[in-house]
């Protein structure tokens, strides 16, 4: 019986495992050998050249203005995508009908196509977009949505968010649904206010969603590239080039597909790195609130 229930569990896992060795430990292990060669994937001769490509990667400027670039957009996405999938799950959640249908129509957005989200966008936001003629025509605003470091930076964080606001807000709503409504009532009879019930019984309260969230739209923040590659190409003067842009930048335009490789190495690490610690963070802040 126990042979039957093993060969049982491996028949099931088996997907997955061959999933993840073709899709992710080929792909790793040669992406680590090409991180020690100076391959330009089009010669036929492939020198190695050890740990010069990291040493190189470590030194230049372009590299380390991209990791603080993809930082900078970590810190304005997450906010951005936690309040407005806050929003999205508080409103529906307050519906007495229908929370289905509109929770469909907000996940919409994010079964749609990068690409074709930064069309639309790059499109509303054209210098002769109706958007724009009318902050010219009625305010004298002549913005450069995606020609300014900050504003650009700003409007792909938000497109972004706006994008997987539908997918988190269904996490922050199977959250919400969670508490006890006599949590609630037991509030409002010491006096509680809305704001404070909020901040003090409900987020504490849906700590396992929220914690579930911030963790994916830190992951998110990483590894953006389809919207920047659409919108901006990294620019203006590498304001939105992070560091997946450079990775694709070096492969793919320079041709240098081992320097390409260590950059994407040193990301790798400093994305779970990052992640890891925010984790700790968050758990930190569960444990204070009562969740271990």
């Amino acid at each position: 019986m126990k042979k039957l229930n093993n060969k049982l569990g491996w028949s099931f896992t088996s997907p997955y495992i061959i999933f993840t060795l073709i899709f992710f430990l080929i792909p790793l292990v040669w992406a680590i050998w090409l991180s020690v060669t100076d391959w330009n994937m089009m010669s036929p001769d492939i020198n190695f050249v050890g740990f010069e490509n990291f040493t190189k990667a470590f030194a230049s400027p372009a590299v380390k203005a991209s990791f603080w670039v993809t930082y900078k957009f970590l810190i304005v996405f997450v906010p951005l995508a936690l309040i407005l999938s806050m929003v999205v799950a508080i409103l529906v959640n307050g519906l007495p009908r229908f929370k289905g249908l509109y929770l469909v129509a907000f996940f919409l957005p994010y079964l749609s196509s990068g690409v074709v989200t930064s069309l639309i966008v790059k499109g509303l936001l054209s210098y002769n977009s109706p958007l724009n003629i009318f902050l010219r025509d009625h305010f004298g605003w002549n913005i450069d949505w995606l020609g300014t470091p900050m504003t650009s930076l700003f409007v792909i964080s938000l497109m972004i968010a706006w994008k997987m606001s539908g997918y988190y807000a269904l996490i922050l709503i199977s959250g919400l649904s969670s508490i006890n409504e006599e949590i609630y009532e037991a509030a409002a009879m010491d006096g509680s206010g809305r704001f404070r019930t909020f901040w003090k019984v409900t987020v504490p309260m849906m700590y396992p969603a929220l914690f579930t969230v911030i963790v994916l739209a830190v992951g998110v923040s990483f590894g953006i590239f389809t919207e920047v590659y659409q919108l901006t190409g990294g620019g203006p003067n590498f304001a939105t080039n992070t560091w997946q842009m450079e990775i694709y930048n070096q492969a793919f335009v320079n041709l240098k597909s081992g320097y390409a490789s260590a950059i994407s190495l040193m990301a790798a690490v400093v994305t779970f790195a990052s992640i890891g610690v925010i984790k700790k963070g968050l758990e930190k802040w569960g444990e204070r609130n009562g969740w271990s």
